[in-house]
């Protein structure tokens, strides 16, 4: 018997369990019959960056940005080109810091842009400025390698 993935929607938010043997990349929601995975980040509020980080059991990267932030801007796409890179391992999100002040606070997020990464519903590393898409990747894989 194989084991399974529990993975979020990034449009409604629904829990699948996706099995091991299966493509997790092809998949679609149960609920709404959106693809799981399409190789871009998802913007997140604090309702889907909650789904996403305790409800799902694959790894979060969490772009912490805003729209006036010149640095942020820059990353952006970066982050965009890892996603096709890490997807479906890990999922991607973008969460604006002006749009979810609170959820910002509660993460202690000092400058942007930053990065969270989060396992199993936790942090478990972070790093602020600017990466280019190779070390975005390097980043989230060595931070994940080294937790095994």
């Amino acid at each position: 018997m194989s084991g399974s993935h529990q993975i979020v929607c990034p449009k409604c938010g629904g829990v699948n369990r996706v099995p091991d043997d299966r493509p997790a990349g092809s998949a679609r929601c149960g609920k709404c019959g959106t693809p799981l995975f399409a190789s871009k980040p998802v913007d997140a509020d604090a309702d889907m960056f909650r789904r996403q980080t305790q409800r799902g059991d694959i790894p979060v990267l969490v772009d912490v940005w805003a729209p006036w932030c010149g640095p942020c801007r820059m990353m952006s796409p970066a982050f965009e080109a890892a996603a096709a890179t890490l997807e479906p391992g890990i999922r991607l999100l973008k969460l604006n810091s002006d749009s979810e002040n609170e959820l910002a606070a509660r993460l202690g997020i000092r400058s942007i842009p930053t990065m969270l990464l989060f396992a199993e519903g936790q942090e478990v590393a972070r790093v602020s400025g600017a990466m280019t898409s190779q070390q975005i990747v390097n980043w989230a894989r060595d931070q994940l390698r080294s937790r095994t």
